[in-house]
């Protein structure tokens, strides 16, 4: 852990040929939550991501040499879209995923941009990013968008 009590993360670009592994660690990541709002369907949750998966916008979060997860960032008219930030659930609870938050939060105020995000209803992942700093924005059937504003 770093003296900020976050772990030495590490964020290095993916590439189109990791695309099985990838969509293997979100679909081991959303399964829980999907499941308890009975939407879970691995074969929809892989066209979904391969409808938008861009190996230029997706970066493996290395900690301790090992691939512990993915974010994907990508541009969105004037603002950046979080568009993915999968932590496998043996990971996860370990501060990993607010170290790649921070990380993101720097790239988005070097370019004076706010961070969108969306969040599966009932997922986890809504508390975690309120408590880091996203703000509600809006909500649809499925999801709940936060935003956080450019810095």
């Amino acid at each position: 852990m770093s003296a900020s009590n976050q772990p030495l993360v590490t964020l290095v670009q993916a590439a189109e040929a990791d695309f099985e592994e990838l969509v293997a660690l979100r679909i081991a990541a959303m399964r829980e939550s999907l499941e308890r709002i009975g939407r879970f369907d691995p074969v929809r949750a892989r066209e979904r991501f391969r409808s938008g998966f861009s190996a230029s916008h997706t970066r493996h979060v290395i900690v301790n040499e090992l691939k512990v997860g993915f974010v994907v960032v990508k541009p969105a008219q004037d603002q950046l879209l979080l568009d993915h930030l999968y932590i496998r659930p043996g990971s996860q609870g370990q501060g990993i995923g607010a170290a790649v938050l921070t990380q993101i939060f720097k790239e988005a105020d070097d370019r004076s941009m706010p961070l969108r995000v969306g969040a599966l209803r009932e997922s986890d992942s809504n508390r975690f990013y309120q408590r880091n700093g996203f703000e509600f924005l809006a909500e649809e059937e499925w999801d709940i968008h936060y935003l956080r504003p450019s810095r």
